[in-house]
């Protein structure tokens, strides 16, 4: 049946699955995607929304790299919002409330409209491998479909089993079978695997509920979109989300079930994401709040189901049910499925190198939260390095790299390879330390040019980035070499409540205070004059206000990556034996053998690795 062997095949067809799969194909690599259920891809498993606080970075830097994400995203959307604007904008970051159906149906559309790629519906049960290297994979009918690299991206199905109070059942999510045999062939070949857990809301029946008792959560007036390309369009209509809130009634009635909820009585032991708590954990572990926010999110434009966003939950069904009909709004409510919880096998990422391929087999690579991850965008992103990896991996290329300064995508990467995790790893703009570099709106100016040497980006993006560059420079060093005289800017001042000026400015010193913006520059004749001449977007605009503003952050933020970079320049042979380095700490000796740090900024993120090993290691290699 599969008589010719495939370049790359994906396991899974999750968002890490369907990025990894559309990547590698795109590049040339003949591609096969294999999943247990075709009519699932991209399948929006917990919330119907993409982005957020640092994930709508990653999407845009999904989508200057060549991802698919952003498009679908913008395609699918009913509501677009940009979160943390009261903040400087390396704290902006955009959020989509999507519809599930169609965002689903957009990804498989795009998947199918992607030259070299096939489908294939089946559970892949095992691995072929020669030695240490991966030549395909074996499936539960017991075919063996030969492949030069493989991708996993299972997701939650890998052993997965469902908690629903006392009962308990085997299952990927709802309405889905796990998936058997891939957990125990990589531990025969020595990979370590671990346990998580997650959760997610009962979705109920819109027309039950009652909005008047709730506070509408209306979009941005002049929403955005996620994609820099032209193929999508900003919302011209939104859909409303609405808050409500638990009470001190709700916390008692769902205390009721803790003596049965596996949370509690041991059923469960994995650890579950620590930033996404279920409702029982978090009136345990906050019991002193009396009540917790409940997002009510519509989960498209033609279907009336909902998304109880904040009520993620395992007890009985008859406490959920009993507990969310005495939330305001929720008295008449009707259930289309109650919460549950899902444990399931992931693999600790520390064994993996920087190109998510697995140090113990060459050709085969991780993607998604089998590394242990939470997050439609964290998979995503995964998925799509994963892919092009594997392309350039089978090519004998060298492995495409994001550096900590480069991209949040890189910043994740190498938090999970480096420190590993013991818990579902989000992201967070707290997570980088360069996020006045890591943009939201600066992703396409970052990574475009990366992504065209790569073949992914077409010559009409490069064009773009970099007309946009170069517009966003000349308005810079128009306000630079601008003077404004007091008469003109005085006024505009005043109302701003401004120092005024008593001799002639640089417009660059006028519009960097805080309190000023580019539309109050707006109000000056030189600038008017400006715009009028170049007609710059309104990318540009929020570009050069930007940077302007906050140059002497981003230089700051500069200085520190180059100073990273040194390090990262200095690299360490995979084969280097630390033993005989005799003033290495004994811990620091044990956690640089199990990492394998291929430089030594990376060695220096080890936990457990002091200054001074770094130090020993900088002499002891000729530094």
């Amino acid at each position: 049946m599969f008589k010719d062997q495939y370049d790359v095949i994906v396991v899974g067809a999750g968002h890490a699955g369907s990025e990894a799969a559309a990547a590698a194909a795109n590049m040339g690599s003949k591609t096969l995607l294999v999943t247990m259920n075709l009519q699932n891809i991209a399948q929006m498993s917990c919330n119907p929304a993409m982005g957020g606080i640092a994930k709508g970075q990653i999407v845009r830097e999904i989508d200057a790299i060549g991802g698919y994400s952003g498009i679908v995203t913008d395609v699918s959307a009913v509501q677009f919002k940009m979160l943390n604007k009261s903040k400087g904008p390396a704290m902006w970051s955009p959020r989509a409330q999507s519809d599930r159906m169609r965002f689903a149906e957009s990804w498989r559309g795009l998947l199918e409209q992607t030259p070299n790629l096939d489908f294939y519906q089946e559970m892949v049960s095992g691995l072929l491998v020669a030695g240490t290297k991966i030549v395909g994979v074996k499936t539960s009918l017991g075919l063996e479909i030969k492949s030069r690299a493989v991708i996993l991206t299972n997701g939650t199905f890998l052993n997965g089993l469902i908690h629903i109070g006392e009962k308990q059942f085997g299952g990927g999510r709802a309405g889905e079978k796990a998936s058997f045999g891939i957990t125990e062939a990589l531990t025969a070949k020595g990979f370590v695997s671990g346990r998580m857990k997650t959760g997610t809301p009962p979705r109920v029946d819109g027309r039950s509920l009652d909005y008047t008792l709730m506070t509408p959560q209306p979009g941005d007036k002049k929403p955005l979109k996620f994609s820099y390309s032209n193929i999508t369009k900003p919302l011209s209509k939104q859909l409303d989300c609405h808050m409500t809130y638990t009470s001190p009634m709700v916390h008692d009635l769902l205390r009721e079930g803790f003596d049965r909820s596996p949370m509690f009585n041991g059923s469960i032991n994995s650890i579950g994401p620590r930033y996404c708590p279920s409702i029982e954990d978090k009136i345990n572990r906050f019991s002193e709040k009396d009540r917790h926010q409940i997002f009510v999110e519509p989960e498209g434009w033609n279907t009336v189901e909902v998304y109880v966003n904040g009520f993620s939950t395992s007890l009985p069904e008859d406490i959920q049910y009993k507990a969310l009909k005495s939330v305001a709004g929720f008295e008449n409510v009707k259930f289309f499925r109650p919460g549950y919880a899902i444990e399931y096998d992931y693999f600790p990422p520390t064994q993996l190198k920087s190109s998510l391929e697995t140090k113990p087999i060459s050709g085969l690579f991780f993607a998604g939260q089998i590394n242990g991850t939470t997050g439609y965008e964290e998979a995503a992103a995964q998925g799509l390095m994963a892919g092009i990896n594997a392309h350039l991996c089978i090519n004998d290329k060298d492995p495409f790299v994001l550096k900590r300064d480069e991209a949040y995508i890189g910043v994740l990467i190498d938090d999970l390879i480096t420190k590993g995790t013991e818990e579902p790893y989000r992201m967070f703009t707290s997570r980088a330390e360069y996020r006045t570099l890591l943009r939201q709106d600066n992703a396409d100016l970052r990574l475009t040019e990366r992504s065209y040497s790569l073949g992914l980006a077409d010559d009409k993006r490069l064009f773009n980035v970099e007309n946009k560059k170069k517009s966003t420079d000349s308005f810079v060093s128009f306000f630079k070499k601008t003077s404004v005289k007091p008469d003109e800017i005085n006024p505009v001042l005043a109302k701003k409540k401004s120092s005024k000026i008593s001799q002639s400015v640089k417009l660059y010193k006028i519009f960097s205070r805080p309190n000023l913006s580019m539309d109050d520059m707006l109000k000056i004749v030189s600038v008017k004059e400006f715009v009028l001449n170049n007609k710059p977007s309104l990318d540009v605009f929020e570009q050069t206000e930007v940077q302007v503003k906050y140059s002497g952050y981003i230089e700051k933020e500069k200085a520190n990556a180059k100073k990273l970079n040194n390090l990262e320049n200095i690299k360490i042979p995979t084969t280097f034996e630390y033993s005989k380095v005799h003033s290495l700490s004994s811990e620091a000796v044990q956690k640089l053998n199990k990492i394998k740090p291929t430089t030594l900024s990376q060695a220096s993120r080890i936990s457990g690795v002091s200054p001074n090993d770094i130090s020993v290691l900088m002499v002891y290699m000729g530094r």
